[in-house]
């Protein structure tokens, strides 16, 4: 026995087994799908030591850690393959203190043949390893973790943001998942400095082909950051508190996530005329009419960030209060003595700007900014058949506003206006991404060299004008088109009706292209020039060639599939002249 009451402990939690498991589940913050789930230990039944913290820490002191870990682990398998119903494919992020990854007799405990007794294979399994706990030899931890790379097991980055040695151990053992810590999270939606440290993340991730895992989600604000930012995935208690049984999510997150994805969609890559206000719009505080003015103040002083309040009766908007004025009118000698008594109805204004969440943000914008001076800068009510929906922050308006055109016209090709290949490989990649209906249209101009060669340049650039206006006209704003570059362009449509577009755009083209022809070439039918190989050849008039793939008779996992797919398909339509219309 000894006298040392934390040796005693921790040997008492270690013969009695007393460790438990909970699950936390990992989302994707795309659509909802799970990823995984991390097991968590936890002491259980009497115990002075409470948390996870304390019980590494200590029996790291007592000597005891390698016998802790093997406790957690083997609990951990149990609970998620043994004792609960759970999909064969369930991945487990398990954490291991990385002087204890190369040891051994960890080598020997994870082997194939001892994984297979719960049922999973090394694919399913995600070591975690924190940057909290400094590496002693680099070296052979880096063998260690080639050795279970190349037997198929992933590794994750965890914590990352809360030390100091971070990137060189991301550079060192490049990880298939990063966990950005929860400080790093908490607040990320008012933090400038935070949301600056996670955009470089996810541009790092990018390069490296990582993926993000946001640990510590507690708000719906924080997850909407996050989504907006582009993080791949995220857990915390907003999404799910950890739990003894591996719990689906609940529909009420699944549909606020997909909600915040139908936005920020819905507002990348389109044009500021073309997105409706609803898209940018929150779920702000309300209040009913009989509240009164002291109420109210308590309501502002405890919540600073509120600048200010609906006032709602039945659903609909009677009136707004806005926070500088109210302090404003309360100001003074007897204000607040006057009206403390008296309901908001009292102060309230009634003239306050109202949209309907249809209304274009271009739209919004011209109106909010014609307002006369001390109103300028005051909350948009947003509604919806005549109901409340929502309020919008003139900063959140500019700022959108700004935010998309600066991306568009970074991203947009300068002739067409249109957005370019970095944008139209997102949309594509976020259809493949997603289990929603989608059609991918390709468009050629048939013997365009040709009359370029004939024509010259300028009118070229004015034949693809007209295509890409042709486009805009006959394809609805909430569909998306791209310019590839040249005479190529993209139509991405959020169904399978792909056959009235392609009419509609094939008809409309090829009869307004002949004002850029002289009257005899239209007569004649055909150009003469010289071909690719100097020799003299006649060429049919412009026209347009379309092939169209969708995901409702073939899934794609990648747009290399679909850029060969539509390539062959042009392919065959360019073998018959005068245009083409080749849909899958």
């Amino acid at each position: 026995m000894t006298n040392n009451p934390i040796e005693e402990e921790i040997s008492k939690i270690l013969d009695n087994k007393q460790i438990k498991t909970v699950f936390q589940p990992i989302i994707s913050l795309r659509d909802g799908s799970l990823l995984g789930y991390e097991a968590l230990s936890r002491v259980k039944g009497d115990s002075f030591i409470k948390s996870p913290d304390e019980l590494f820490f200590y029996a790291g002191q007592c000597n005891r850690l390698w016998d802790l870990e093997l406790l957690c682990r083997t609990k951990s398998l149990e609970s998620a393959f043994l004792n609960n119903e759970h999909p064969m494919n369930t991945k487990l992020f398990v954490n291991v203190n990385p002087n204890i990854m190369h040891d051994v007799k960890f080598r020997q405990g994870f082997t194939k043949e001892y994984l297979s007794q719960y049922g999973i294979t090394p694919e399913n399994i995600i070591f975690e390893i924190t940057e909290r706990n400094a590496v002693n030899d680099m070296n052979s931890f880096k063998s260690t973790v080639n050795h279970y790379k190349e037997q198929t097991y992933k590794i994750a980055i965890d914590d990352a943001g809360a030390g100091y040695s971070g990137l060189n151990l991301i550079s060192d053992i490049k990880p298939h998942y990063i966990k950005l810590d929860m400080n790093l999270i908490r607040n990320i939606n008012e933090d400038s400095i935070k949301f600056a440290l996670v955009k470089s993340m996810i541009e790092l991730s990018h390069m490296a082909n990582i993926h993000l895992i946001a640990e510590g989600i507690e708000t719906r604000e924080e997850m909407a950051t996050l989504i907006n930012l582009g993080v791949h995935y995220g857990q915390g208690y907003f999404i799910q508190k950890p739990a003894e049984e591996m719990i689906s999510i609940s529909s009420e997150v699944i549909e606020i996530l997909k909600d915040v994805n139908r936005k920020k969609n819905h507002t990348f890559g389109n044009q500021v005329n073309s997105i409706y206000i609803e898209n940018l719009t929150t779920d702000a505080y309300t209040i009913s009419p009989s509240t009164s003015v002291e109420q109210v103040f308590e309501i502002f002083k405890k919540n600073p960030s509120i600048l200010g309040l609906c006032i709602v009766k039945n659903n609909t908007v009677m009136g707004t209060i806005c926070k500088a004025r109210f302090t404003l009118m309360l100001s003074g000698q007897y204000g607040f003595s006057l009206y403390q008594k008296k309901p908001i109805t009292d102060l309230m204004e009634t003239d306050f700007l109202a949209v309907d969440s249809q209304t274009p943000i271009s739209a919004v914008s011209h109106i909010a900014m014609s307002r006369p001076a001390d109103k300028l800068y005051d909350f948009i009510v947003v509604t919806k058949n005549s109901e409340y929906r929502g309020t919008v922050t003139i900063k959140d308006l500019l700022q959108k506003t700004t935010e998309i055109e600066v991306v568009n016209a970074k991203h947009q090709n300068p002739l067409s206006g249109l957005p370019g290949n970095l944008i139209i490989e997102q949309k594509i990649n976020k259809c493949i991404h997603s289990d929603d209906k989608y059609s991918i249209l390709y468009l050629d101009i048939d013997n365009f060299k040709a009359y370029n060669d004939v024509y010259g340049f300028e009118n070229g650039d004015l034949v693809i004008k007209l295509l890409s206006s042709t486009i805009m006209k006959n394809v609805s704003g909430s569909q998306f088109t791209g310019h590839i570059g040249g005479d190529d362009f993209v139509i991405i449509l959020d169904n399978y009706d792909m056959e009235p577009v392609c009419k509609a755009v094939t008809e409309d083209f090829e009869r307004d292209v002949l004002k850029y022809y002289t009257e005899n070439d239209i007569k004649n039918g055909f150009i003469i020039t010289q071909n690719r190989h100097g020799q003299t050849e006649k060429f049919p008039l412009i026209s347009l060639t379309i092939v169209g793939i969708s995901n409702k008779n073939k899934k794609y996992t990648d747009q290399y599939q679909i850029s060969e797919q539509l390539a062959y398909l042009k392919k065959q339509c360019k073998q018959h002249k005068g245009g083409c219309q080749y849909l899958l």
